[in-house]
This record gives C-alpha cells, structure tokens and sequence, in this order.
C-alpha cells in the first residue's frame, strides 16, 4: 500500500462510499479530532500500569471504529459502528477506576504526573472532537452512539488521570478562585 496518492492535493479526499469532500468539511474535521485524541492516547502508553494500558488499547481501538463511522456517511449493516455497547464498556471501566478513588469534592486542575496530564490532555481534545460530532450532526446524519461515546470517553479519560496520578502518589491541586 502506497502512503501517498496525491488525490489530497487540491484540498480534496474521499470518504468511505469515494465521496469526494473538502478537507474543511465537518465530518472531516470529527473524525480528524477524534484521530487526535487517538494519537494522544497512544502517547500516555505504556503507563506503567497493566490494567490502565489494556483499558486505553481498547479505546484506540474503539476510536478506530469511530473513524470508519464518521467516515461513512451511509453506512451498510456490515460496516462498523460504535454500538450502546462500547458506550457500556467505557461506563463499566469509569466504575471500576472510581472504586479506587477518593470522592471527588471539588474541580481539579488537569496535570499531575506526565502520564496523568497526558490523560487530562487527551480528555480535552475528546470534548473537543465531542463538539466537532454534534456539529456535524446539525447538518447530516450521525450515529448518535458517536455522540455519546465520546462524551462518556471524556470522562472516562478525566477518571484514569485521576487514577494514574493516584497511584503515581501525585496529589490532586484544586483551583483557587
């Protein structure tokens, strides 16, 4: 497989039915984020923490059918979908990680370890391609599980930055106002 092709050239690329869009387009610009927050997750691993790394391969993986999802303006019942399912998944591992935290009383300021801010930073830009999704949802059809799975991602990223930096023995810094 060739990496370049040159068809991106004008400004141009293809969806996965060969549509041709701009690369300004805003399901371009969804998915685009959302391969953002993949690439930042892929920075956070290894985290030195087994059960937190196999967590986060899941949700790359994931994030790579959110991709062909938003890639895929009329999707076929064989195309892959991100399903009530893996909004489910993510629910349970946010439940998980949270038995072992402290009650969160307060806001907290992102940062701590370089892994947890790594998280934290991941955490953003998933609120971000969140946006771009129901942006472009006011113009064209979208999975609504999209929708939620990104939101539901972002807290489940808010979490296991939390955790990480928990059991790096990094203590949480509120804001002051």
């Amino acid at each position: 497989m060739k990496i370049y092709t040159g068809r991106g050239d004008e400004g141009m690329t293809d969806l996965r039915d060969m549509t041709r869009v701009s690369k300004t387009s805003h399901r371009i610009e969804a998915y685009g984020t959302v391969d953002e927050v993949n690439a930042l997750i892929g920075t956070v691993r290894p985290t030195g923490h087994d059960d937190v790394d196999d967590v986060l391969e899941a949700v790359q993986n994931h994030l790579h059918i959110v991709q062909a999802d938003l890639a895929n303006p009329g999707p076929d019942e064989d195309d892959p979908q991100i399903a009530a399912d893996h909004v489910d998944e993510l629910e349970a591992w946010i439940d998980e990680a949270d038995e072992e935290l402290d009650p969160l009383t307060s806001f907290i300021l992102p940062g701590g370890s370089e892994t947890g801010a790594k998280l934290h930073h991941a955490r953003a830009v998933s609120r971000r391609a969140e946006r771009r999704v129901v942006s472009l949802a006011a113009e064209e059809p979208v999975n609504e599980e999209v929708v939620a799975y990104l939101n539901r991602l972002s807290d489940a990223l808010f979490v296991f930055a939390r955790l990480v930096n928990k059991r790096d023995g990094v203590p949480e810094e509120s804001p002051t106002y």
